[in-house]
């Protein structure tokens, strides 16, 4: 019994924390498209490939954490198998959303850091013309 239980709350862990990875990636680096452009002054030729190499550590930490916080205690019970699927996928979940903002974070960074360059080069060519 106890052996099912355990297959159990593994499947459903493992079909949840990776169904949430999938999405969150989907959308974050379906839409992080528009900064990596902008941060690249329109050069697809990096920006794409940056993002996409962005996209590949999120699914490889995310699902690497995922795995690393199966592991989990003995269950005898369904609730014991409830109570410790919602504190496996409510960490999984928050941890999720830190790493989401932690790639916000870095694409805001990055905005800020071309955009401060190019005003650089701006003032530049305006001390070269005077």
């Amino acid at each position: 019994m106890e052996s099912i239980m355990m297959v159990k709350v593994y499947s459903i862990y493992l079909v949840i924390s990776l169904g949430m990875t999938f999405f969150v990636a989907k959308v974050l680096f379906q839409n992080s498209k528009v900064f990596m452009l902008d941060i690249f002054k329109g050069r697809e030729e990096i920006a794409f490939p940056t993002n996409r190499l962005f996209e590949i550590g999120f699914y490889l930490m995310n699902i690497g954490a995922a795995l690393l916080f199966m592991k989990t205690t003995q269950i005898l019970t369904n609730q014991g198998l409830l109570e410790t699927l919602s504190l496996k996928i409510g960490s999984f979940s928050i941890y999720l959303g830190l790493m989401l903002f932690m790639n916000l974070f870095l694409l805001f960074r990055g905005k800020r850091v071309s955009s401060e360059k190019a005003q650089k080069v701006e003032g530049l060519e305006l001390d070269l013309e005077i």
